[in-house]
């Protein structure tokens, strides 16, 4: 395989995975992983799961170099038992896009995924409006990619590369639960 040439102006780009289908944090992690690689550095801000037991965290904890995870959320917002109030779950959203941006803009980051912050906005943890300032704030620093379900047509407009993971067979629907190693 030829060498590619790099050119000056390296265009950074925001990408959304999006859509009913699985593999959304599992992609951008692909991408993390790819860029790593080459010695890029990468930030990981999880904007609902809390779980300290994620195959990516144990990872990014046995391979620190690279690859930093951050799991701001603060669980389930309304399910799997969640006690917390909402105010809780969208203080802690709050935190992370702050904590994202002001990472983001320090110029260590090659990448900054926002795993799971379309969820957050279907919650309404966040507003568009909000996140669409931090992503131009971001815009032409560093590379960003947006995870999770249900991405609004704004961020859909304002991204330069849009991937929809479509679901066509799942194991849940005949009663398998999540399995570790695969959807954690």
């Amino acid at each position: 395989m030829k060498k590619r040439k790099k050119t000056n102006q390296e265009q950074k780009l925001v990408v959304v995975l999006c859509g009913e289908g699985k593999g959304k944090t599992t992609s951008a992690l692909g991408m993390a992983l790819r860029a790593a690689g080459h010695g890029k550095k990468i930030l990981m801000v999880q904007f609902i799961k809390d779980f300290s037991e994620y195959g990516e965290i144990k990872f990014s904890r046995k391979y620190p170099k690279g690859i930093e995870i951050h799991s701001m959320g603060r669980g389930y917002v309304g399910i799997f038992g969640d006690k917390l109030p909402f105010t809780g779950h969208k203080k802690a959203a709050k935190k992370a896009l702050e904590f994202a941006r002001k990472k983001g803009t320090s110029g260590k980051y090659f990448m900054v995924i926002l795993d799971e912050i379309n969820v957050a906005l279907k919650l309404k943890l966040l507003k568009t409006d909000e996140v669409l300032k931090t992503l131009k704030r971001l815009k032409n620093k560093v590379n960003v990619v947006l995870t999770g379900r249900d991405a609004p047509g704004k961020l859909i407009k304002f991204a330069d590369l849009v991937t929809e993971m479509r679901e066509i067979k799942h194991p849940f629907r005949k009663g398998i639960l999540a399995q570790e190693g695969i959807e954690y």
